[in-house]
């Protein structure tokens, strides 16, 4: 397989990953505060702010005042924003497109619509009443085409490439989700430091943003709280949306990919397998006592570890310059 195609399939499984946890987030966060329990939750301008350093890893100063239908369009359908939602799920059309022969009908028909409802869909009426049915739509629609991946495609080479974007892309965004929830919770913390508050709201949303909600409290048979929110989230194989479970996978569909490679300690498979074997052992103990200090880690090891995918199965070779071409530009210059 072409480089260059390996690349689009790679990129459009993490663009649709992306879309819809980027979706997720936007609606749980924004309608979970309506019922919040304490005044700061309730603000607006304080889900704001957790909206925006979760996209984007902005942190906004306090005195500057966020406008909510600003945050909502660039968040949502500003295609001038590279984290928006509708860049997000045009890139995956567009590496879709790119690699037409490689996957289905079925598969390209399901990405084709939803793009072009995204690109349709009123800016107006987005960011004044249809924030919950434009944010559905896209979870509905990635799980769609989730289901087409799976189901209409041959289970080779290139669909190993594809899930390995998909699971890729799932760790990074969970890890980022629990990021901004935990940077939340820090923040309500400090307010209200001289006051008993109940804060299993912010783990009870996070758990929402990532579509564990049931399945934790089904497992714990309790309220959740930080420790039992961060242990099922980061550290339960069973929880197909935890951190160990996606390294798991991530390793799986690399090895299809590495079964004949010998690699080095600076290989993409040398670090995803590393990576997978520390989770094996890691204790919620561990993480709580740098909890701040282990996301950041982790966030900064899925970044290199896309890179070296990137470097390692993706990279296209550039031309050779000829030395007519040489001699052309200097002459242009």
């Amino acid at each position: 397989m072409l480089a260059r195609v390996a690349n689009n399939l790679f990129w459009m499984g993490r663009y649709i990953e992306r879309s819809e946890h980027l979706a997720r987030y936007l609606n749980v966060n924004y309608f979970s505060s309506l019922d919040a329990p304490n005044e700061l939750s309730q603000s607006r301008d304080f889900v704001l702010r957790s909206i925006m350093y979760m996209v984007n890893d902005e942190i906004i100063e306090s005195d500057i005042k966020l406008k909510e239908e600003e945050v909502l369009f660039n968040v949502g359908l500003n295609t001038e924003k590279p984290y928006s939602i509708i860049t997000s799920f045009n890139s995956a059309y567009e590496n879709a497109r790119s690699s037409r022969d490689l996957i289905s009908t079925e598969l390209f028909e399901s990405i084709n619509r939803i793009n072009h409802s995204i690109k349709n869909y009123n800016p107006d009426t987005f960011v004044k009443n249809g924030l919950y049915d434009f944010t559905s739509m896209i979870t509905k629609s990635t799980a769609e085409i989730r289901s087409k991946i799976k189901g209409t495609i041959l289970h080779d080479e290139a669909y190993a490439i594809i899930m390995l974007g998909i699971y890729l892309e799932r760790a990074l965004q969970v890890t980022r989700i629990i990021n901004s929830k935990c940077s939340d919770a820090a923040v309500e913390k400090s307010k209200y430091k001289d006051t008993v508050i109940d804060d299993s709201h912010q783990w009870s949303t996070l758990l929402k943003c990532v579509f564990s909600y049931d399945m934790m409290r089904r497992f714990y048979k309790k309220t959740p709280t930080k420790k039992t929110t961060l242990e099922f989230l980061i550290l339960n194989s069973d929880c197909p949306r935890s951190i160990k479970s996606s390294l798991f996978l991530i390793k799986k569909y690399i090895q299809k990919l590495a079964v004949n490679q010998k690699g080095s300690t600076n290989s993409a498979s040398f670090l995803i397998g590393k990576l997978h074997c520390e989770f094996e052992y890691k204790l919620i103990e561990d993480i709580e006592k740098d909890t701040e200090g282990f996301i950041r880690d982790l966030i900064n090891k899925l970044i290199i570890i896309g890179l070296k995918l990137d470097d390692n199965y993706f990279k296209i070779p550039e031309a050779p310059v000829s030395k007519t071409n040489n001699i052309s530009s200097t002459q242009k210059q």
